[in-house]
């Protein structure tokens, strides 16, 4: 677990998806984005930090973002906002889990639906939605304070798949799209893998410099 600038990257389960535990660095608010497994471990990061948790904000449905979301609302009664276009992924997680011999309890419904634009706080840090769809319809990035919390739309190196079911390869150029277009020293949080930078990305992420498109595999 490691911790830089009020974030703490928390790698969980078979596929090693990063949860974030974000706060302002001043007060105990806080927030999880994409709680994908080992909830257990979560509540404890949470309650070892003596963190109030204020909410969880979801970047997409697919198992390994969703996945720990049942096991962290019976310790915290707090919202999940999640993009309604997910909600087919969300409330199939546990049929999304048996494709991988996985047990998945599906998560309690959503309280707030999320859509492009909207802000979302956590103590005195203000987040805004990014809707960036091609990974999944409904997929949103979370961006503010130099930073962007971008589930599996960008990673080092790499993009998000589009050969999964409602995935859109076109949907996703246009989102990547999105993101090159943010400062170039903005810090992306991805769903797997290292963070890097915008900057970095496109200079050298073929998707991001033209080099490659994303396909349908």
């Amino acid at each position: 677990m490691t911790r830089t600038r009020g974030v703490r990257a928390i790698t969980v389960g078979p596929f090693q998806e990063n949860c974030y535990l974000l706060t302002d660095g001043e007060t105990p608010d806080a927030v999880l984005v994409d709680p994908g497994d080992e909830g257990a471990r979560l509540v404890a990061a949470i309650e070892d930090g003596g963190f109030v948790l204020r909410a969880l904000w979801i970047t997409h449905g697919h198992i390994d973002h969703v996945g720990a979301i049942a096991d962290v609302k019976r310790r915290f009664d707090v919202p999940v906002c999640l993009h309604p276009a997910d909600r087919p992924l969300y409330d199939r997680a546990t049929e999304q889990g048996r494709l991988y011999g996985l047990h998945v309890e599906t998560p309690p419904p959503p309280e707030r639906a999320l859509a492009d634009g909207d802000a979302l706080t956590v103590g005195a840090l203000t987040f805004h939605v990014m809707h960036v769809p091609g990974h999944s319809p409904g997929h949103v990035a979370f961006v503010g304070h130099g930073m962007v919390f971008g589930g599996d739309c960008l990673f080092a190196g790499s993009i998000g798949r589009t050969d999964l079911p409602l995935s859109d390869p076109r949907a996703l150029t246009r989102s990547l799209e999105r993101f090159a277009a943010l400062p170039a020293d903005t810090v992306v949080h991805p769903g797997h893998g290292p963070a890097t930078t915008i900057g970095e990305e496109n200079r050298s992420n073929p998707f991001l410099n033209g080099a490659v498109r994303p396909i349908s595999r």
